[in-house]
């Protein structure tokens, strides 16, 4: 690996059929250990249910406030700075519970890959996954 500076293009902003906004800040075979990405998510949006197979992912909170649904787990009310862990396979969801956009850092150990994202399609059927 190479020393090298990423610059932030917001012009990279993408909508997700999850529901949100995506920024690849970070994702390439340069660096197949991690990728990071920005996402946003407006008030009152809950994303859709998804997992990612073979993939732990990380949400850190920068600004705005959410409830996190991961697993059996028992939603969460998340903060600035709080870091939410969602192990690989595990099904996942974030509301946005403010009135600001809910902005947080997605790190993906291994980097994300399309092919890992899985929708679920109703909670009913997590049970069966989980």
């Amino acid at each position: 690996m190479q020393p090298i500076i990423l610059r932030h293009d917001p012009s990279t902003e993408f909508f997700t059929a999850e529901r949100c906004y995506i920024t690849e800040l970070s994702n390439s075979t340069t660096d197949e250990q991690l990728s990071i990405a920005s996402a946003r998510v407006a008030p009152g949006i809950t994303t859709c249910w998804h997992s990612l197979a073979d993939t732990v992912e990380r949400y850190v909170i920068v600004s705005g406030q959410g409830v996190i649904e991961i697993g059996d787990l028992p939603p969460q009310h998340l903060t600035r700075f709080d870091v939410a862990i969602i192990p690989a396979g595990c099904k996942q969801r974030i509301t946005n519970t403010g009135t600001i956009d809910l902005l947080f850092l997605a790190l993906c150990t291994p980097r994300f890959l399309p092919d890992s994202y899985s929708e679920w399609t109703s909670v009913d059927e997590t049970a069966d996954r989980d």
